[in-house]
């Protein structure tokens, strides 16, 4: 196990530095091979699916200590969580980056620095992440497909609840369809669901829907959507958001299910939890900072408060974005799918803020290996196995979802996960592990775990 700050490149006096807490594989038969985490934003730590979601033990909302995590990834393979771009978390020195592109060159140079450290050179290369690490991770694959060295071999990509197309696609579009099939979970008032499907009628996204997100995909280029201002008529999520919060004040929009009380947490209120004092935060203890061989005084937050992606026309706006354009419209997604045959896009269905069918239409809108979008839906069914030690890790069994393969890209759901899916299905999650590593074949396999294997 090792945990540091490490430069992002090799000169010398490089003040810019990514934070990393690596655990090397219980398996002793591990191939040479890495999985590396990453969380979204951007700018939250990848420290918060450590704790939540998939680390050797987690501490999640509402528990009184930490538990054995008995679906650590560790039992597969060697797993990397990395804290990245720079202003995240631990991470130190000044963001300026303004792109994908700009970032990813950053972490390919992190990444190198790690693997003379750790002896790692010529490991299989798996990418592992959630939320906006859907910028991420195409774009730093894409990196690695550019240096093309044999040193830093990339090997397969896994995104759940993603973001790769544009906003308005992914949410706007999708939203009253969405609250319609869960709408006796949301339990809103005859108006305003007629009100959504009048929104939903008069934006355009009904016939939108019914013409493009159809199996097999249309062979022609999407409508662009106009993005709506905040409070538009077609600003159907954030209706929806309002109108689910009159009803449940405790409404969180990862996971719809959810209800009174917050749940308190170790972490900070950004991360979703009841909100603690800053000192009292995990990551900010100083026995903590210490153990991580972190500055100790570092005032770590689970979400950057300030731009990791500072806009260069003018660094004093607080809300500078990220310039790229999305992965799944500009080709770099489908680069990296044709490049390594093994990217898995995965969906939460309890998830509000990227839904399903939001995923599924950017996808259907892509092109790769020589053909536009799945010819048929992902509707085989997700087998998850039986695992027998219940009392610290409890998961679901059985068919917890439906899933599909065509031309190298898996896509699959889980019913009863929200966006933070390692965390909410903890046994899906490592199988689709096993997946990504090539261990099993598909996600309908009805066998054990690899790992519970004589």
């Amino acid at each position: 196990m090792g945990s540091r700050l490490l430069p992002i490149s090799d000169d010398p006096h490089e003040t810019r530095e990514l934070f990393f807490w690596f655990w090397p594989s219980l398996n002793q038969s591990c191939p040479k091979e890495i999985a590396i985490w990453f969380n979204g934003g951007p700018g939250c730590s990848s420290l918060l699916g450590f704790i939540d979601e998939n680390g050797p033990f987690m501490w999640q909302d509402g528990t009184a200590a930490p538990t054995r995590n008995s679906y650590d990834w560790r039992n597969l393979t060697n797993v990397m969580w990395v804290e990245q771009p720079v202003g995240v978390g631990f991470t130190q020195g000044k963001p300026n980056v303004t792109s994908e592109e700009e970032s990813s060159k950053q972490f390919v140079g992190f990444y190198k620095n790690f693997a003379e450290l750790f002896n790692v050179k010529g490991f299989e290369i798996f990418l592992t992440g959630e939320s906006y690490a859907g910028y991420y991770l195409p774009y730093i694959a894409n990196e690695f497909i550019d240096q093309n060295h044999s040193d830093y071999p990339l090997t397969a990509v896994h995104i759940n609840d993603p973001v790769i197309g544009d906003s308005t696609a992914q949410q706007g579009l999708t939203a009253v369809p969405f609250a319609q099939y869960w709408s006796n979970l949301l339990w809103l008032n005859d108006t305003t669901m007629a009100n959504m499907s009048r929104r939903h009628e008069e934006c355009g996204y009904k016939d939108i829907l019914e013409k493009y997100l159809t199996f097999p995909a249309l062979q022609e280029p999407f409508p662009v959507l106009k993005e709506p201002e905040f409070g538009d008529p077609c600003d159907t999520l954030d209706y929806i958001y309002a109108a689910a919060s009159y009803i449940n004040p405790c409404f969180n929009i990862y996971r719809i299910s959810d209800i009174c009380p917050i749940l308190s947490t170790i972490l900070d209120s950004s991360s979703g939890g009841f909100d603690v004092d800053s000192n009292k935060t995990y990551f900010n203890r100083t026995d903590v900072q210490e153990a991580l061989h972190v500055k100790v005084g570092t005032a770590w937050e689970s979400c950057s408060t300030d731009a990791v992606f500072p806009d260069a026309r003018n660094q004093s706006d607080p809300d500078n974005v990220d310039l790229s354009a999305p992965p799944a419209q500009n080709g770099v997604l489908q680069r990296v799918i044709e490049h390594t045959n093994r990217v898995i896009i995965g969906s939460g269905n309890l998830d509000a803020l990227l839904n399903t069918n939001g995923t599924l239409i950017t996808i259907q809108n892509m092109t790769w290996n020589g053909w536009q979008g799945f010819d048929k839906y992902p509707d085989r069914d997700f087998i998850s196995p039986f695992h027998l030690d219940t009392s610290t890790s409890t998961s679901g069994i059985g068919i917890v979802g439906k899933w599909g393969s065509e031309r190298g890209l898996t896509f699959y759901q889980i019913q009863l996960a929200g966006h933070m899916v390692p965390g909410d299905a903890l046994g899906p999650s490592f199988r689709v592990m096993e997946l990504l590593l090539g261990r099993i074949g598909d996600l309908g396999e009805h066998t054990p775990f690899t790992t519970d294997r004589g």
